[in-house]
């Protein structure tokens, strides 16, 4: 008598749908090539369990609020984007690039936590002896931290219920697997299940648990996309490996800010804190270059001042190229268009390159005006006045729309020493701040006007 054959099915590698055969397309995410085979699994042995109280209906006004208690990370680039530190029972997801710091970030970290709460950092991926080699370089081989190399989740889930560690570092979910599934490590099954129970494992002990994730080739964390809904704050660690610069952004936080960023600089001691985040963003010009303006802008509650940069060449081909660094594309085709409508100049016949320096990712409308001004000053190969700083969206009709937390952003350019300051009528103060001139604006052509105005009086001073 024949054995009867495992049932296997398809499931998408990146929303976790099924499908009970091969097919191009996902038909839950419309994600291509992303279902692979996998076969049955029987029902885990365990069944999850509320984490609240026996569930009963209550009006708002009877539930009483709490303040989350936190506890400092060591790093106040790391607690500011995580809102003021690690939350007991929160549990953090952290994605990134391969080699670019986030074990090294988070051993460090460990380290300092460790030096006043019991801390657990637990490593799939790198065998303890590759880790104390790290923190010889780092110089921090007599912290107090306990490691652990070890991908059993099982394990895993005994040693933190025995320990009852405040902070677990679990580097990384994609190297888990639990016994009670058959797939292989890193499959969506055994990320989701993985992440499920330590997600569990932390809600029930108070502990704050951090699970480091790869990323695929578009730059998204890998594993199924519940994992993010799974988890109470995301972040993603961004920058070239080349450069020594290195970005954390938040993407979701349960306890603070989302879109907030941390700012470090790789050394031979591992990830510093940037104290004037502003310098990198903007270039040593000995004089002022055409094609250069300042834009101040907002990550989360932090205003940085971000020079950008544009070059407006004669193009050789029937189409014009258009191309954005670190900036939307299509803004920049809009922005165009704009600017032939509402102030007469053309760019029909010219290619067009627009980049923020410094690998400054800049997705809010207030950078219109600075893109507008940089793409003016190339054309006209002018450039404008050392001192000058703006921010602003431009509307379709060629109005000046205000932008969010002027006062922080004005704020801001004045302490870095600009003096001639563009922006919206709506976000001017009524007393301007002693020393800037301030030019409010309304229009576009207005915008213009005044950004002359301002390198003409930088020139004659």
């Amino acid at each position: 008598m024949k054995a009867a054959r495992a049932k296997t099915f398809f499931q998408c590698q990146e929303c976790a749908a099924q499908s009970p055969k091969w097919v191009g397309q996902c038909p839950g995410c419309q994600a291509w090539n992303t279902l692979q085979e996998q076969r049955g699994e029987r029902a885990p042995t365990h069944r999850f369990e509320s984490l609240a109280e026996r569930s009963r209906v209550v009006p708002l006004e009877q539930v009483e609020a709490q303040s989350v208690e936190r506890f400092a990370s060591g790093s106040d680039e790391l607690d500011r984007v995580l809102g003021g530190g690690f939350v007991h029972g929160g549990v953090l997801l952290i994605g990134g690039d391969p080699g670019i710091g986030k074990s090294t970030l988070l051993l460090q970290t460990a380290a300092h936590v460790a030096r006043s709460r019991p801390t657990l950092y637990i490593s799939g991926e790198e065998s303890l002896a590759q880790i104390a080699l790290r923190a010889t370089r780092l110089a921090l081989s007599g912290s107090p931290v306990a490691l652990m190399a070890e991908i059993a989740l099982e394990r895993i889930q005994t040693e933190i219920r025995d320990r009852k560690p405040e902070l677990v570092v679990i580097d990384s979910i994609q190297t888990l697997f639990s016994e009670e599934l058959s797939a292989a490590p890193g499959s969506v099954s055994q990320v989701r299940e993985c992440a499920a129970q330590l997600t569990r494992v932390a809600k029930q002990t108070g502990t704050a648990l951090v699970l480091i994730g790869h990323v695929t080739k578009e730059g998204t964390l890998a594993g199924p996309r519940v994992l993010e809904h799974m988890v109470d704050t995301v972040l993603y660690f961004e920058g070239d490996t080349h450069s020594q610069h290195r970005l954390i952004r938040s993407i979701k936080n349960r306890f603070g800010a989302v879109n907030e960023l941390g700012i470090f600089a790789m050394t031979e001691r591992g990830l510093k804190a940037v104290s004037n985040p502003s310098a990198l963003f903007l270039s040593q010009h000995p004089r002022p270059v055409p094609g250069s303006s300042v834009l101040v802008s907002l990550e989360g509650s932090r205003p940085l001042l971000v020079e950008i940069q544009a070059l407006v060449d004669a193009s050789s081909g029937a189409h014009p190229r258009r191309l954005a660094v670190g900036l939307d594309a299509q803004r920049l085709a809009l922005l165009l268009a704009v600017l032939h409508r509402h102030a007469g100049v053309s760019c029909h016949a010219q290619d067009v390159f627009l980049n923020a320096v410094g690998g400054a990712r800049i997705s809010e409308p207030a950078v219109d005006l600075a893109c507008v001004f940089s793409i003016v000053s190339s054309l006209k190969n002018k450039p404008l006045g050392k001192g000058i700083a703006t921010f602003g969206e431009i509307g379709l009709a060629g109005e000046i729309r205000p932008s969010p937390r002027g006062q922080e952003r004005i704020r801001e350019a004045v302490k870095l020493g600009y003096t001639h300051l563009i922006l919206p009528r709506a976000n001017a103060p009524r007393t301007p701040p002693e020393g800037v001139h301030l030019r409010p604006i309304e229009r576009l052509d207005q915008a213009l006007q005044a950004l002359w105005e301002a390198t003409a009086s930088i020139e004659k001073a």
